[in-house]
């Protein structure tokens, strides 16, 4: 069996930054409100039509695939994450085939909200593993700000959510005891309603219905978050499946050189490093700059902290999300 290593990491973010200050504008709130609760200074918004869900993602797969030194050509397959595709159907994935260049290879999308990456990382792991594809590109990308409620009812969402894209491409690794070590991935259902956009959809609300109302009430179309309730389980969640990983693998909390949890909220990646007794060389966090961009979020934090050098030849990096769904996962590896 094969191993799967990443070759190359690549993230695009929209160059209109929006502050706290800025959205104290349009809703009753203000900066220090919004740093307690979540640590978030500033995000990215993108600006219509020059930054779209797939074009971004198409930005930050180039950049990935440069320095992972591969052309059009060599990619096998395309995992695209993300919960806001440019249309409805079909996804993004075929999209970004499409303007890439790509020969006809599968594109597939995901949707696993913010363990979107985690779950897309470990579904082109198997395909390497296994030996179907050699080069595997996976993408990252959400448009949050054109589908947020930017009012004071909706403030406890909207100023955590912020726009971009994160793109690896994973190739088989020469080295067998170097690249992606596990995967591990995990739902729960029932909790799905706790963090959820319910309409438009078929089970729901669909558009025609909501166009016909035309109620100003109406919120089934903006996303809904029971703050607490989340937290609460994502720092057991997120807890639980790092020791699962670790423990696949023989090994110990002390063994990890880098964490890059989901930047869900500030707090929660606080709170898992205090649990685990990392010190702050050990945990990356970009959520002060860019918000919580979901399916983005793990991708462009691991390019950030590899950029940086914070990651190094060697190095035990342990990936970390929760999200919508409930799901989870964790992905570990030898760099």
């Amino acid at each position: 069996m094969f191993k799967a290593k990443i070759s190359g990491l690549g993230y695009y973010v929209p160059e209109n930054i929006v502050t706290n200050d800025d959205l104290s504008k349009v809703m009753d709130t203000n900066n220090e409100w919004i740093i307690e609760r979540t640590g978030i200074h500033e995000r990215r918004h993108v600006v219509l039509p020059e930054d779209t869900t797939s074009g971004m993602g198409i930005k930050a797969a180039k950049v990935a695939m440069q320095r992972a030194g591969v052309e059009a050509k060599d990619i096998d397959f395309v995992v695209f994450a993300t919960l806001s595709p440019d249309f409805y159907f079909p996804g993004p994935g075929v999209l970004l085939q499409k303007e890439l260049g790509l020969n006809n290879v599968a594109a597939l999308d995901i949707r696993a909200q913010c363990s979107g990456f985690i779950y897309a990382m470990s579904i082109a792991d198997q395909y390497i593993k296994t030996g179907m594809y050699k080069t595997v590109l996976v993408v990252g990308s959400e448009v949050h700000s054109k589908g947020l409620d930017m009012t004071t009812r909706g403030r406890g969402v909207s100023v955590i959510f912020g726009d971009g894209a994160g793109a690896a491409v994973l190739t088989r690794s020469e080295d067998d005891s170097k690249g992606i070590l596990s995967t591990h991935i995990h739902s729960q259902g029932e909790h799905a309603e706790e963090l959820a956009l319910i309409a438009p959809g078929m089970g729901g609300r669909w558009v025609s219905d909501i166009l016909k109302d035309n109620n100003p009430e109406d919120e089934s179309y903006y996303p809904h978050m029971n703050g607490q309730f989340v937290f609460k389980n994502a720092v057991v969640r997120f807890s639980e499946v790092i020791n699962e990983g670790l423990e696949a693998n023989k090994l110990e909390v002390s063994d990890i050189d880098m964490l890059i949890p989901h930047q869900a909220n500030l707090r929660i990646s606080q709170f898992i490093q205090q649990k685990f007794a990392l010190t702050d060389e050990q945990v990356f966090n970009n959520i002060q700059k860019y918000g919580n961009t979901t399916a983005a979020s793990v991708p462009i934090a691991l390019t950030e902290a590899w950029e940086e050098g914070k990651i190094k030849e060697g190095d035990l990096v342990v990936l970390a999300a929760f999200g919508s769904g409930f799901t989870w996962g964790s992905v570990i590896i030898r760099w």
